[in-house]
């Protein structure tokens, strides 16, 4: 191309990198009251920021999530034994999962990593941090347990108590809120089949359990054995994670969990 042709193109101007859902329509604005009687009552700052967050992991991270059940027959009644046993700490099903979810992670690495800021680096982590949501008075809290891979069943049941009480009546510190590598939400306690939850960034997987079912399985022959199952709901980053390694996942916890004598002290 010549001089004069490339003196008389015209100069393109450099254009601002897009901003996610600067694209989107603006959110309507009604007065509710014109249809019936209404209340308003403003949301708490964590409910703000809740929000805040939910919504850009639910708009960056391409979600997936993987369902699958696992047989806790066995887990339960060594669960109620040690309880009926004189446990300090009365066992629930967290500090197991908690357990599964760690030798899980030991197995397949990706799980336990986050993408660095740049988007173009996997960070491996060496520790295991696991969250846990808290439903409270101020909102959606998820206070992260350190080191669990050093910890008992009976240590982490202990802990879990402690930190879930403070979050229900206290509220938690940023500290106590920062540095997870994995998260469980877990709704065993009001019930449902099955739900997607949103990947707690910078984190790539995050695990929903929900209420233990009676469930009928083949025994010998032609007998029915009635098992109790837990729904698992892996979601996952796949920017990271495919598809087969979610299943891997979620069939390792399950196996994980049909054996109690893998997980207790």
């Amino acid at each position: 191309m010549s001089a004069d042709v490339q003196a008389t193109k015209p100069a393109v101007a450099e254009q601002p990198p897009a901003t996610f859902g600067s694209d989107l329509p603006a959110w309507p604005q009604i007065d509710f009251s014109e249809f019936g009687e209404v209340e308003t009552r403003p949301l708490s700052r964590i409910q703000k920021l809740t929000a805040q967050y939910m919504s850009r992991n639910w708009v960056m991270i391409p979600h997936v999530t993987h369902n699958d059940d696992a047989d806790i027959t066995a887990l339960e009644a060594s669960r109620k034994a040690r309880n009926a046993a004189g446990e300090a700490t009365k066992l629930t099903l967290l500090p197991y999962l908690i357990k599964a979810v760690v030798e899980a992670l030991k197995q397949f690495p990706q799980f336990n990593a986050s993408l660095d800021g740049s988007g173009k680096n996997l960070v491996l982590k060496k520790y295991f941090n696991i969250g846990v949501a808290v439903d409270t008075r101020f909102g959606l809290l998820v206070p992260v347990l350190r080191d669990c891979d050093r910890k008992s069943i009976a240590e982490l049941a202990a802990e879990l108590q402690a930190i879930s009480t403070k979050a229900r009546d206290k509220g938690l510190s940023m500290a106590e809120m920062s540095g997870g590598c994995f998260t469980i939400s877990s709704l065993g306690s009001f019930g449902g089949t099955g739900f997607t939850p949103i990947v707690n960034a910078p984190e790539v997987a995050i695990l929903g359990v929900t209420r233990a079912q009676e469930k009928p399985r083949r025994g010998e022959g032609d007998a029915i054995d009635w098992r109790q199952v837990l729904p698992l709901s892996l979601s996952y980053d796949h920017r990271v994670i495919n598809g087969a390694d979610a299943a891997r996942f979620t069939a390792k916890l399950a196996e994980l969990l049909a054996d109690p004598g893998a997980l207790e002290d």
